[in-house]
């Protein structure tokens, strides 16, 4: 069950220290450059030969079904954990939504949130596939700039909850302040070949948010909400 608000939804989206434990992730690229190096040309009389190099299986190369934890832990005597799992092909058994039109919502990939608390998955009662979203191959920007509060009960209003953002690319991490004056941190954690990305936090029981700030990797705020309860 869930209570969300979609700052940026495509036509194909349904919907610190971290109390408990947070797992932390990020992804980089640098780039290094060096003087370029000339061979000697070979005389025009020498033979080339090109020897063919073994390729490795597509299997190995890119996993069809990628796992990354966003985060996990303990709170109020109960575990929980949220992950992002993404299928390289639609998965078999997968029926794509269909649209106000009568068109399916478009994609080739499955994108999937899996969240649990005390060992109950969040919607398990939609069957496998539920808080799952097509997407079009590893950098699809729809599902960027989802926010949700996530529970098992009373649509992630009571009892403890799950805050889980699928954020715009420039963001690193988030501060979430409850009304008691406590600060929850969380860390971005990316599907490793892919730029879906997500943080989340945990809830207690009974207490009240009162705002959500995420930043960049230079601490710069990039949003600001007071909305959620």
């Amino acid at each position: 069950m869930t209570l969300s608000l979609a700052r940026k939804v495509g036509a194909a989206a349904a919907t610190v220290v971290a109390v408990g434990g947070v797992a932390l992730g990020a992804s980089a690229v640098a780039a290094t450059s060096g003087p370029a190096v000339h061979p000697a040309a070979a005389p025009a009389s020498a033979p080339v030969s090109v020897k063919a190099q073994p390729v490795a299986s597509a299997r190995h190369q890119a996993p069809q079904v990628v796992t990354q934890v966003i985060g996990k832990g303990r709170l109020d005597g109960q575990r929980w954990s949220v992950a992002l799992e993404f299928h390289r092909t639609l998965p078999k058994g997968f029926t794509p939504p269909t649209l106000p039109d009568g068109t399916t919502v478009p994609g080739t990939s499955l994108l999937c949130q899996r969240m649990t608390i005390n060992g109950v998955r969040i919607d398990h009662q939609g069957g496998p596939w539920a808080d799952c979203q097509p997407v079009t191959g590893t950098h699809d920007p729809h599902p960027a700039g989802e926010l949700g509060l996530w529970g098992l009960h009373d649509k992630g209003t009571t009892g403890t909850r799950l805050m889980v953002a699928n954020p715009e690319p420039n963001v690193a991490y988030a501060i979430v302040t409850l009304t008691d004056g406590t600060h929850l941190k969380a860390t971005t954690a990316t599907v490793p070949g892919t730029t879906y990305k997500a943080w989340a936090v945990a809830i207690p029981n009974g207490k009240t948010i009162a705002t959500v700030d995420q930043y960049n990797t230079h601490h710069h705020r990039l949003s600001h909400d007071t909305d959620w309860r």
